[in-house]
């Protein structure tokens, strides 16, 4: 018998949706000219998703814990790049030369929450394979959205409409590997509004990214909170009583 899993709420999914846009945007920074903004947003996005799943801890003081598990632990993994994101992400507020550093240090970070998913072995949602480029894509597609809304700059539309086309191959990837009724609402918006509609948009390209950043964090939403059933027992070899 499945369960919906208790145990990652909102908040958790604050986590991908806010950390993964924010980490996206620092990337699309590359491609905004002269403008600090999109770098000091990115800061305030990931910083606001960790403290989103931070506030999700029962004992908030035991935090500290997840930085002792690097050799076994994505969460650690991810948190070790945010410690690297951060000082070269407002090192390059000051320091230009140093924003493709900091746009490498949330690549990784972002890389690390698709594979935190990833990890997840005893939930079908989040254990395939292709959860991984979906959430690395997703994130890429609504940083560089957040990105149009400071710069409509030739490479950086070219950049969003890459990376929108990349995550719906992704998604089509997925969902031949992962069928369910769950994530179907926030699959279609993904497709219609966040793909569709995102790349018709372009012409009003600050319009293109709020869509591309919706229907990605509604389905990272999704994913977290309403598809992530426990797959259940199994018991391959049934315990048989003796006889005399």
């Amino acid at each position: 018998m499945n369960w919906l899993q208790r145990h990652w709420d909102a908040r958790a999914a604050a986590n991908f949706m806010l950390g993964g846009a924010g980490s996206g945007l620092m990337v699309a920074a590359l491609f905004v000219p002269d403008s600090h903004f999109p770098v000091i947003l990115s800061l305030v996005l990931v910083a606001s998703g960790l403290t989103a799943v931070w506030l999700e801890t029962g004992r908030k003081l035991r935090a500290i814990h997840v930085f002792f598990n690097p050799f076994t632990s994505w969460m650690t993994r991810e948190s070790f790049a945010a410690l690297l994101l951060f000082p070269l992400g407002i090192g390059a507020i000051f320091v230009p030369s140093a924003l493709p550093f900091a746009a490498a240090a949330a690549l990784v970070f972002l890389y690390c929450q698709a594979r935190i998913l990833r990890a997840s072995k005893g939930i079908p949602a989040w254990r395939a394979p292709e959860v991984v480029p979906l959430i690395v894509f997703t994130g890429l597609a609504e940083g560089a959205g957040v990105a149009l809304l400071f710069s409509v700059d030739d490479f950086l539309v070219v950049f969003f409409a890459l990376a929108v086309a990349a995550r719906f191959v992704a998604w089509r990837r997925y969902r031949a590997a992962v069928p369910g009724k769950a994530l179907e609402p926030a699959g279609k918006a993904l497709v219609w509004i966040g793909t569709l509609a995102a790349l018709a948009l372009l012409l009003v390209p600050p319009l293109a990214g709020l869509a591309a950043l919706a229907a990605g964090g509604w389905l990272k939403f999704a994913l977290v909170t309403r598809a992530s059933f426990n797959q259940g027992f199994s018991l391959p070899h049934l315990p048989v009583r003796g006889t005399r």
